[in-house]
């Protein structure tokens, strides 16, 4: 019989991990801003997705066979790569290129939302009132660090294209959750990157052909090693694993800490002072992801939204 201390642990380990994913993604702005300096967005994306399909290809060849186990389920993990992979990095990295991480930072809070109502369309979750008051929470916390009232959000391309990624990304998160727990993680992400690769590759080398590669400094070719390494091959892996061991809604709330951990990586990198209002910002985004993880009695019935 298994001990109460391991199923502590079992339940404990996907936000463990989560966590770890948004610390990656935070703090991946510099070596993002820095890459951009040398190489245009596609070309980043493209060592991206390609280094990370050649690891994650390596890494289950290594495990076990890739195959899977029919047509169909190639299918779907290639329509899930279009919305996960390729074209939310290239979404993403085109949108910061044109707009302020201010901006980026209050567009991402849409992604719970949009999330959240994906995977309640494909069964995936359930909508409770609890979940609802944790996500606004912490959706209030966000909104309140950035302060959109002083800093204004203006709808540029860039910033329709960070709304977007937003979307494709709830997509992914919402509809590949039964597929991911049937293949785990980390076939499930070297299918996806394989897939994402194919898109990808090509239209980075055609952008990677403007750079001229000889006057390239090591510290950019690092900043795009770390970027493969640190917020591609290891968030991506781990995101996977925890998506296919809690609902949807619960990751995609994760993405409240981005911000928090991309102004303290500016307290530790740049010297900036960490204020009253970012701590009572932490506050309620935390709160919030404590309502939204909880684990109810289950004598607490849950309360489902549904539409007429």
């Amino acid at each position: 019989m298994r001990n109460l201390d391991t199923d502590r642990k079992d339940e404990l380990a996907p936000h463990i991990a989560l966590i770890a994913v948004q610390i990656l993604f935070g703090t991946s702005t510099a070596l993002g801003k820095f890459a951009l300096q040398t190489f245009p967005p596609v070309a980043i994306v493209g060592f991206r997705i390609g280094g990370a399909a050649l690891a994650f290809t390596i890494l289950q060849r290594m495990r076990g066979s890739l195959t899977l186990d029919s047509r169909a389920d190639y299918l779907r993990f290639a329509l899930f790569s279009v919305f996960g992979i390729s074209l939310n990095q290239l979404l993403f990295f085109s949108g910061l290129h044109m707009t302020s991480a201010v901006n980026t930072s209050l567009i991402a809070v849409t992604i719970p939302i949009f999330t959240i109502l994906v995977s309640w369309s494909a069964g995936n979750d359930r909508l409770t009132a609890l979940k609802w008051t944790g996500i606004a929470f912490a959706g209030a916390g966000v909104v309140y660090l950035i302060e959109p009232w002083k800093t204004g959000l203006s709808m540029n391309i860039g910033d329709i294209l960070i709304v977007i990624n937003s979307l494709f990304y709830a997509v992914y998160v919402g509809f590949s959750k039964k597929l991911i727990s049937r293949y785990g993680a980390l076939k499930s992400i070297a299918w996806l990157f394989i897939f994402g690769s194919v898109v990808a590759v090509p239209l980075g080398s055609w952008s990677l052909a403007s750079v001229e590669l000889a006057g390239v400094s090591a510290e950019s070719w690092v900043s795009v090693a770390g970027l493969v390494l640190f917020p591609t091959i290891l968030a991506y892996y781990w995101n996977a694993w925890a998506l296919a061991r809690v609902q949807p809604s619960m990751v995609a709330v994760y993405v409240y800490l981005q911000p928090l951990i991309g102004f303290a990586s500016a307290v530790v990198f740049l010297g900036e002072r960490f204020t009253i209002h970012v701590l009572v910002a932490a506050v309620m985004v935390f709160t919030g992801v404590f309502l939204v993880t909880r684990r109810r009695p289950e004598s607490d019935p849950e309360i489902h939204l549904t539409t007429n």
